[in-house]
């Protein structure tokens, strides 16, 4: 039987922080766990949990005091002329150009401004929250799906090491009985006929199990892939993973602890707080302003100028914004808010149709895997009997060749028939797991 071992996987857990030793085997759990820190999904998630914490500091910055500071140095080579009435200087009939500034002006001044009254801003800071929380439950939701993909992928592996494990008993019978019928030939007991058929059943095993030792390469590499696993690494499964859990089929739904619909409920809450946002538009707004400036003038560069002429300033005020009439924007705006309220409600209502369908059907589909697994397994132990008497007819000269590698074929196929129930047994209890909001509980088994 084919091996596959972990050699290198202590390696990729020195940097990634998944230790498993050479000689462990890699069990569903530690699958899991090493896809949630080095599948792309699972970093990306949390990437974006970092990113939201950004964006909410972002939101909050804008209640507070906002500074800046600003510079600015002119020179004029033509100043404007301004016209004055020479009576006003005792010149009267006359127009007296007068030019007002100085050739060189430099300014430098501190501003700072505060929102007092921004009812859009209060919202978005009580949105903050929320936005926070739609995040962890997002990043909750991508490892949940994450470790549904990873435990299906790994069940399929375990299948094929189980379907070359039959066809190998089934190619260790077979060959026993050509040696058993090449000494018979070789005393002239059986035809040589007979010798070559079961030499093409073993060469057709060979090739099946050939084929199924590439269909289980491309089937590691998937589960590989699937965990975010370096496809280069050697893997092995323990010898037991097909555990059957009836229990499951007495579990209640609660479509409320599905994180599906707390992300759709935490979606709805933001839509409302957006619509809020929307309506703020009808507030006025009222905000702080104050600057404080130095202003330096004179006929020749200013700065570093003892006979340049500075003069400090300061103005402080408060800013108010009344909407008055919009051209019915605002109303609009508010209206396809609470369009998109409704669809998102829409979306929920269809999520748990489709949450209960699942259900359902994983908990038939266990219902019926239950039924085929014990089929199976009865009909496994009949075969076995069938093989072991058509056996011994067989060498007894009761029973021909064909009945043998019929037999053995029976046999055979019906070990693939228990695998398969079993694999779609192992995916109908993930599925039941998953809608009972518990797919986490796969990481503690």
């Amino acid at each position: 039987m084919r091996n596959i071992k972990v050699i290198a996987l202590m390696l990729s857990g020195i940097f990634t922080g998944t230790f498993l030793h050479a000689q462990e085997t890699l069990t569903l759990q530690e699958a899991v766990k090493y896809a949630l820190e080095n599948k792309a999904e699972a970093k990306k998630s949390k990437l974006d949990l970092e990113n939201s914490e950004y964006k909410i500091a972002e939101v909050r910055a804008g209640a507070l005091p906002q500074i800046s500071g600003q510079g600015s140095l002119t020179y004029n080579p033509l100043i404007q002329k301004s016209a004055l009435d020479g009576a006003l200087m005792g010149r009267p009939g006359e127009t007296i150009m007068v030019a007002f500034g100085q050739p060189w002006q430099a300014n430098a001044v501190v501003q700072v401004s505060q929102q007092i009254f921004n009812q859009s801003l209060f919202t978005g800071l009580k949105a903050a929250k929320s936005t926070r929380e739609f995040y962890q439950i997002n990043n909750e939701l991508t490892d949940e799906q994450l470790i549904e993909k990873v435990a299906n992928a790994y069940y399929e592996v375990y299948q094929s090491e189980m379907q070359l494990q039959t066809i190998e008993n089934n190619l260790q019978n077979t060959i026993k009985t050509r040696d058993v019928l090449k000494g018979l030939v070789d005393a002239g007991l059986a035809k040589k006929i007979d010798l070559d058929r079961v030499e093409v059943a073993i060469n057709n095993l060979l090739a099946s199990k050939q084929q199924v030792i590439n269909g289980a390469d491309l089937r590691e590499n998937a589960l590989k892939f699937a965990i975010g696993m370096p496809i280069t690494e050697d893997i092995v499964l323990p010898k037991e993973t097909f555990d059957i859990k009836a229990d499951y089929l007495s579990a209640e739904f609660n479509l409320d602890n599905r994180t599906e619909i707390k992300l759709l409920d935490k979606q709805i809450e933001l839509l409302e707080l957006n619509k809020k946002a929307m309506i703020s538009n009808y507030y006025p707004n009222l905000s702080f302003t104050g600057n404080l400036g130095y202003l330096g003038f004179g006929q020749k560069f200013p700065i570093f100028n003892s006979n340049a002429n500075f003069s400090p300033y300061s103005a402080i005020g408060l800013n108010l914004s009344i909407p008055i009439f919009s051209g019915g924007r605002t109303k609009s705006q508010i209206n396809q808010a609470n369009v998109e309220i409704r669809k998102a409600q829409v979306d929920k209502e269809d999520a748990k149709l489709g949450l209960n369908l699942a259900a359902e059907n994983a908990r038939a589909q266990i219902k019926n895997s239950l039924i085929t697994v014990d089929n199976n397994r009865r009909n496994i132990e009949l075969a076995k009997n069938v093989l072991s008497n058509t056996q011994n007819n067989y060498h007894n000269g009761l029973a021909t060749l064909t009945e043998l590698l019929d037999a053995e074929n029976a046999l055979a196929d019906a070990e693939n028939n228990l695998n398969t129930s079993l694999l779609n047994y192992k995916v109908a209890e993930i599925q039941l797991i998953k809608a009972n909001g518990n797919i986490k509980s796969l990481i503690n088994e």
